[in-house]
């Protein structure tokens, strides 16, 4: 096993474009729920009153996100005992299998409790899905991608996540164009799951195909294993280190891209169409620059990268949510939309690469799932949720703060590390 023989650049270069299509697909099916809550979330918490509504639907997609530490878990020794390509196939498996329910789920006025509980059941098991592809697909791109490009392929992971969510909303904006607003509310809602569970049927074949990495390859089957307990007694400080610069990037994401849709409507009084095609184009741009930005830390570093999205995160957050609340012009919140995304991507496009160089070949998914999971579920997921919960209580400003508070948590942690380009453990070329 530890005498394979490395792949060559064409063999590569199809294996991180089969990795990356798989990533898509995943995320998809990830963000068809946020993409589409504001037309299924009345079926499934009938109030009245939309914000609650949306409230409690945020809280069953942070629910899901709790799944994905142990997602990281179970997925991340799966995948650095068998391999990444084992833990990408059951990845995606597992999250056809939760927009399928999705999709054939009964309403609560049909089935009543059983209904949320039904949603609730497939976003768990998405979060477990989501929870092992994230540190697969980041280290199976780190590790495929080759010394002095692994910036730039890695950075892939970020491009097919937000492609995911564009084409997520993409199938939003095409259903809100051909179908009437009563039969999207109604039933349509359901299409983008089906659409979901069928794409991932068809990525679990090509993912049985893909090449594994020479990084497993090199570990030999009587190598060190991955495990929990491992982890945190080896590799301590790397991954306190993923945990806290996870905390700062990955709430920026979710507030400025997922949450900013229902802003622009529930705050900005947008129309839901043009508050999802202002998110669409934003995110768009912000999927173009993310190769860009990784291609710029293979030649200057990841830390400068990092220090640049804290210091501007830190200084401009609250002024992007209070200058949108307060626009009516589609163009000018657009521009706003794309500024926020560009802070991000000095996080976003490098922060898988980032975490895999910190460690080695035989833990390496493990160590770049769990602790971003566990920072994941905690300030990505309940992003919304929190937000949400300001405005009802009539302090929308405390949201603004908050995230800018905990980019000023990942800001130290950036300062205070090593740059991952120059001190990787990625041994392999």
């Amino acid at each position: 096993m530890a005498d394979a023989t490395p792949p060559g650049r064409a063999m590569r270069l199809r294996s991180i474009i089969g990795g990356s299509a798989g990533n898509l697909v995943e995320w998809y099916d990830w963000y068809a729920y946020a993409a589409f809550t504001l037309y299924f979330a009345p079926h499934f918490f009938p109030s009245g009153d939309p914000t609650v509504e949306l409230l409690q639907a945020a809280a069953v997609f942070a629910l899901g996100f709790f799944m994905r530490p142990i997602g990281g878990w179970l997925m991340g020794v799966y995948s650095d005992r068998h391999g990444r390509k084992a833990g990408l196939t059951l990845s995606v498996a597992l999250m056809c299998a939760g927009s399928l329910i999705i999709a054939v789920a009964p309403t609560y006025a049909t089935a009543g409790v059983l209904a949320p509980a039904l949603l609730l059941a497939a976003r768990l098991l998405q979060g477990l899905s989501v929870g092992g592809e994230y540190g697969a697909s980041a280290t199976y791109l780190s590790e495929m991608a080759g010394r002095g490009r692994r910036g730039f392929f890695a950075s892939f992971q970020y491009v097919t996540l937000i492609s995911g969510q564009l084409l997520a909303l993409g199938v939003l904006l095409v259903l809100q164009m051909v179908m009437s607003e009563a039969a999207l509310d109604a039933w349509g809602w359901r299409i983008p799951f089906a659409i979901g569970g069928l794409l991932a049927v068809s990525v679990f074949w090509l993912r049985r195909g893909l090449l594994e990495t020479q990084s497993f390859h090199n570990i030999g089957k009587d190598g060190p294993r991955s495990g929990f307990w491992t982890l945190w007694a080896q590799h301590p400080r790397e991954s306190v280190t993923v945990l806290l610069l996870t905390a700062g990037g990955t709430l920026a994401f979710y507030a400025y891209s997922i949450y900013m849709q229902k802003f622009l409507v529930n705050t900005a009084g947008f129309a839901r169409e043009t508050a999802s095609a202002i998110i669409a184009g934003a995110l768009f741009v912000f999927m173009a620059i993310q190769p860009m930005a990784g291609a710029l830390s293979d030649r200057i570093g990841r830390k400068p990268l990092m220090v640049g999205f804290g210091v501007m995160g830190v200084l401009f957050t609250y002024p992007i949510f209070t200058t949108l609340a307060g626009t009516r012009d589609p163009w000018a919140a657009f521009a706003i939309c794309v500024g926020a995304l560009v802070i991000v991507s000095g996080y976003s496009a490098i922060s898988g690469v980032v975490k895999a160089e910190m460690y080695p070949a035989h833990i390496r998914t493990l160590g770049v799932a769990l602790p971003y999971a566990i920072a994941n579920a905690v300030f990505g997921g309940t992003a919304e949720y929190i937000a949400l919960w300001f405005k009802n209580a009539g302090n929308e400003a405390g949201f603004y703060w908050y995230v800018t508070g905990m980019i000023g948590v990942s800001l130290i942690t950036y300062l205070m590390m090593r740059d991952t380009r120059d001190h990787t453990l990625i041994a392999e070329d």
